[in-house]
């Protein structure tokens, strides 16, 4: 035959390959590795995301949290899990781009040994403070920190709630004492017993708290507000018209999944951000739906890494 139809022959017969591929895919349940506890903006937002595509799919969508090192633990499980598409993981801003600046080793590499898939939302954080403290805004706190220590709890160093609170405190000229804890559950419970006087957290892990009283909502780490939340402030609005921290969340998978099956769960996942009922569910958690393509997905995380990097560098904090 022909050299040239060969080569043809071949293509055509490679690309309904894969296209054949991505048809049948999955063609087993489908496994979405979230590196946090449960309860966090990861989870929750993993959880809708799994309940629809299961839906969709036919086949199941089981969410599986493997917490631990500041989200390594789970992240080195999907880099080092079969590259088909039936294990992904849900991961976000805050572990993805800056786990590279603040380990001084990894066992996986952030962008080489991971496929971007499909942005799910951006998410803001809040400062939030126990019911009933005197600090109730943004000039409260920078008046506070100014006359003595004014401390804040995270979900450990280099974490993003205490990332915030640096980037905060160098836009407002003011120091913030640290108080690193071992995940966000314990920061939480100090500081509704007065053991602490503010946390920056996701808005869905605090939103029923809010909702119920128990925590005082001071100001938004996003430029805008929250639909849900509509009477929340922003920093922004505080007069720091350039803060700007809205988080994405999104599915990755290991490196050399087939790029049909990429682009299959990316087209699913974006026609389900479109349905009113995703749409109601994420934006009851304050979160806003975010759709891309996976080629923005890898140029927005490579832009957040190098971000990210200068923040890391500015805190001081690294880990082994």
């Amino acid at each position: 035959m022909n050299p040239i139809l060969l080569k043809f022959a071949a293509t055509a017969a490679l690309g309904l390959a894969l296209a054949g591929a991505a048809r049948a895919f999955p063609t087993q349940p489908v496994k979405i590795i979230v590196p946090q506890t449960p309860g966090g903006a990861s989870d929750t937002l993993a959880r809708v995301i799994a309940q629809k595509l299961a839906e969709k799919w036919g086949q199941p969508v089981v969410v599986e949290n493997r917490a631990g090192a500041g989200g390594n633990i789970g992240m080195e499980g999907v880099a080092r899990a079969a590259p088909d598409g039936h294990t992904l993981l849900m991961s976000y801003s805050g572990t993805h781009a800056i786990n590279g600046a603040l380990y001084k080793k990894l066992p996986f590499d952030p962008v080489k040994d991971f496929e971007p898939v499909a942005t799910l939302a951006t998410l803001p954080f809040v400062i939030v403070a126990r019911s009933g403290a005197k600090h109730g805004s943004v000039a409260d706190v920078i008046a506070a920190a100014r006359s003595g220590p004014l401390t804040y709890g995270s979900a450990g160093n280099g974490s993003v709630n205490h990332l915030l609170g640096v980037m905060f405190g160098q836009a407002a000229g003011i120091k913030l004492t640290h108080v690193p804890y071992r995940g966000a559950a314990p920061a939480m419970q100090d500081l509704l017993a007065g053991q602490i006087d503010l946390v920056f957290t996701s808005l869905p892990s605090v939103s029923g708290a809010i909702k119920q009283g128990s925590l005082r909502p001071i100001a938004l780490t996003s430029r805008q507000r929250a639909a849900a939340f509509g009477n929340i402030p922003t920093i922004a609005e505080a007069g720091f018209k350039d803060f700007d921290v809205n988080p994405w969340f999104g599915l990755f998978a290991p490196a050399g999944t087939p790029l049909s099956v990429i682009r299959k769960i990316n087209a699913d996942v974006n026609e389900l951000l479109k349905s009113p009922d995703v749409m109601e569910k994420f934006t009851g958690q304050g979160a806003v739906p975010f759709a891309t393509d996976p080629q923005q997905f890898g140029s927005i995380l490579r832009d957040d890494i190098t971000k990210w990097a200068e923040v890391v560098k500015s805190s001081g904090a690294s880990l082994d």
